[in-house]
């Protein structure tokens, strides 16, 4: 039996430059699985991007439209999305995005204290410490970011993604500055994440994470096919 928690239907997202139309998604239809870790791959230009920020309802589609967990989300205002995005949608990026200032406990808290589901900071902080347990961090808590290797402020960002219990973690070439070595720690991780559950969706060029994949789909001039 299927567990959809996020559905697109009919996607078509346009973008106007200068005085052409860039069709950026055409006709999109697709359903994404609790359980499942999907590989989106495709050349520069073929329209990832704009899919991942899309499904992280950091943009919005032209037409068609988003369920999310058998709710249609396409007309949410700004605010409503901005609450779903916080409490349902972990994001990983390349760049990490940590800030130097706080100390890796600190950083993944941050999504917690924006969210009204988290009343407790003993909680939080808490909460925080056993993220850091599950990516092999526990004794890197103190670290600033600077302290840290690019695997480990990786595997930070990962744990901050976690924070308030998402069901979808999206990743946006999260191994792109990376050695080999990390490379596949990172794989592994979220390939577990996967299978506790969570919907994974990651977009990477690197040739061996096809290995870590359930589903792997392409994009291709705005179309998207699973191969």
């Amino acid at each position: 039996m299927k567990n959809v928690v996020l559905k697109l239907h009919n996607i078509k997202k346009i973008y106007k430059v200068k005085d052409e139309n860039i069709l950026a998604l055409d006709n999109i239809n697709i359903d994404f699985e609790l359980g499942k870790f999907y590989l989106i791959i495709g050349h520069s230009g073929s329209g990832k991007s704009t899919l991942l920020h899309l499904l992280g309802l950091i943009d919005n589609a032209d037409s068609g439209e988003i369920i999310f967990n058998d709710n249609n989300i396409s007309n949410l205002n700004s605010k409503e999305l901005a609450k779903l995005r916080n409490e349902k949608i972990g994001y990983i990026f390349q760049e990490f995005y940590l800030d130097k200032y706080l100390k890796a406990y600190e950083n993944i808290m941050v999504p917690m204290l924006i969210n009204k589901n988290f009343s407790n900071k003993k909680e939080i902080f808490k909460r925080s410490l056993l993220l850091l347990d599950k990516v092999g961090l526990e004794k890197r808590k103190n670290h600033f970011p600077k302290q840290l290797s690019g695997g480990e402020q990786q595997r930070v960002c990962i744990a901050r993604a976690l924070a308030n219990y998402p069901d979808i973690i999206l990743a946006d070439e999260p191994t792109g500055n990376l050695d080999i070595n990390n490379e596949k720690y990172i794989f592994n991780l979220l390939k577990e994440l996967a299978s506790e559950n969570k919907c994974v969706i990651m977009v990477s060029h690197s040739s061996d994470a096809k290995n870590y994949a359930d589903v792997i789909l392409e994009m291709d001039n705005g179309r998207l096919k699973r191969i």
